[in-house]
């Protein structure tokens, strides 16, 4: 049986989300080094650093998307959706931390998804609200950026091993109760 190789962009895409994911500021010759290819074949797909940082990025608003969607399908209320959806995000951080240090949202297409993904989470929260299951005399914008940054909180805490996945979903979302419920 013959193995399957991946495309080299693949592999680069791959490599990247590893190495950065270690080392948030390493150079692209240890991507393409540990892709397995060299530094011209890694230009040939991303002419910089930035080009593959909104590539990263593309990947994973596609990968917290998907985790969230199949996270939250059964959800019982919108609050328990909120809640399902940080236990789908936080064990992104191992391959995704490293993107909360990057400016991409000057690309139009992670500007637009990332305007799209605060939307709907202004939408859920403003649902949970009227639910009851969150206080309703918090803005909606002071909510989200008190959920976000708690996400962050979580990731720093598995990056840092502090705490697994599991345990800092369970942590944030214990802070995010006792701040924001009704």
């Amino acid at each position: 049986m013959q193995k399957i190789k991946p495309s080299s962009r693949d592999a680069i895409i791959e490599a990247a989300f590893q190495t950065f994911g270690q080392r948030p500021g390493a150079s692209l010759g240890t991507v393409a080094e540990r892709a397995g290819v060299g530094r011209a074949t890694l230009h040939r797909h991303f002419s910089s650093r930035h080009d593959l940082m909104v590539a990263l990025a593309q990947i994973a608003i596609k990968e917290l998307n998907e985790a969230v969607d199949a996270a939250t399908a059964d959800a019982k209320s919108h609050t328990d959706s909120m809640r399902l959806a940080l236990g789908a995000i936080i064990p992104l951080a191992s391959r995704q931390w490293f993107l909360s240090h990057e400016t991409v949202e000057d690309d139009p297409e992670i500007a637009a998804a990332y305007e799209s993904d605060i939307a709907e989470l202004h939408t859920e929260i403003e649902a949970a609200m009227a639910e009851g299951g969150i206080a309703a005399d918090l803005s909606t914008e002071w909510i989200a950026e008190v959920y976000l940054n708690l996400i962050y909180a979580a990731w720093t805490m598995v990056r840092t091993e502090e705490a697994t996945p599991s345990q800092a979903a369970d942590m944030a979302w214990r802070t995010f109760m006792k701040g924001v419920a009704e």
